[in-house]
C-alpha cells in the first residue's frame, strides 16, 4: 500500500511482514564508542530474514531481570541473509533489561529476536535527505546513509554525548556528516541551533529521531521555516522518564 496525495510527493510505501521469531547466537562483541556498542548475532534463520527499510525495527527478547521476558525494539544495522548475520547497535543511555543484556553478552550467548512486522519505504520526487537525530537514531540513520544511491545527496545532522561518540560512514552517496556534542539528551537547544544552519530546498525530505520532545522541537522549528509536514517523518525512539516507550509517528 503506497500513502501519496500527488506525485509531486514523497510516497511512503508500507509493506507487511509474515510474524516470525529468530533465534541466533552472538558472534561477535565491538564497543563502537562510549555511548555504543555492537553485536554481531548469526544463525540459519536468518535465511528469510526481510528488511525493506534502515529504520525497521525488531524485537529482541530478553530476560527481564524478574524470571519473565522483556522485549524492546532495535533498529537492523546491517544483515547478510546468505551468510546468515544481523548487526544490531546499542545506544547505552539507559540501563534497561536489553542494555543490561548487552552488556554481559558474550560470544556464544543465545538469543531471540522478533519481527521486523513491517517496512515504511520512502519514495518519490526527494531531491536530497536531511537525517537528524540522537545516538539512538544512528543506527537507522547510518544504514540509510551506507545504502544510499552513489552519488545521492544527504546530510545528516547527529547529537552525541562527545566526539569519541561520531562515527564514520562508508557510503558512496555525497555526505554532509554534521555532530553536535550534548550532555542532556532531552534539551532541544543544541540540535535546533545546528538546524538554522543547514538549508532546506523545496524537495528536501526531513527524517527525524531522537528524545520525543526533541523531535516534536525540530518538528515544529521546521514547520515554522514553512518546510511542508509531508516533507517530514519525525518519531520519537524514547521519552524521557518513561521505560520501554516511544512515538513513532509524530
Amino acid at each position: 500500500m503506497t500513502d501519496t496525495l500527488s506525485p509531486e510527493r514523497p510516497q511512503i510505501e508500507r509493506h507487511r511482514h509474515e510474524l516470525k521469531r529468530r533465534r541466533l547466537t552472538v558472534s561477535g562483541i565491538e564497543r563502537l564508542s562510549p555511548a555504543m556498542l555492537r553485536l554481531t548475532l548469526e544463525g540459519p534463520e536468518m535465511a528469510d530474514f526481510p528488511s525493506l527499510s534502515p529504520e525497521d525495527h525488531v524485537k529482541l527478547v530478553v530476560p527481564d531481570g524478574a524470571g519473565g521476558e522483556a522485549m524492546r525494539d532495535y533498529t537492523p544495522r546491517r544483515f547478510d541473509t546468505a551468510r546468515g548475520l544481523l548487526v544490531i547497535d546499542f545506544a547505552l543511555h539507559e540501563a534497561g533489561p536489553a542494555t543490561a543484556w548487552a552488556l554481559a553478552a558474550r560470544v556464544g550467548d543465545a538469543v531471540t529476536i522478533g519481527g521486523p512486522r513491517g517496512s515504511q519505504v520512502i519514495a518519490g520526487p526527494i531531491a536530497d535527505w536531511v537525517l537528524i537525530g540522537d545516538e539512538t537514531a544512528l543506527p537507522a540513520i547510518g544504514r540509510r546513509i551506507e545504502e544510499m544511491a552513489a552519488g545521492v545527496a544527504v546530510t545528516s545532522l547527529v547529537a552525541v554525548p562527545g566526539g569519541a561518540d561520531e562515527q564514520v560512514f562508508e557510503t558512496a552517496a555525497a555526505l554532509d556528516a554534521r555532530w553536535v556534542h550534548r550532555a542532556d539528551g532531552t534539551d532541544a537547544a543544541p540540535l535546533l541551533a545546528a538546524l538554522d544552519g543547514l538549508t532546506i530546498g523545496p524537495r528536501s525530505f526531513v527524517w527525524i529521531a531522537a528524545e520525543a520532545g526533541v523531535t516534536r522541537a525540530l518538528r515544529d522549528a521546521l514547520v515554522a521555516r514553512g518546510v511542508d509536514r509531508v516533507w517530514i517523518k519525525a518519531a520519537g525512539y524514547w521519552v524521557a522518564g518513561q521505560a520501554d516507550a516511544s512515538d513513532k509517528e509524530i
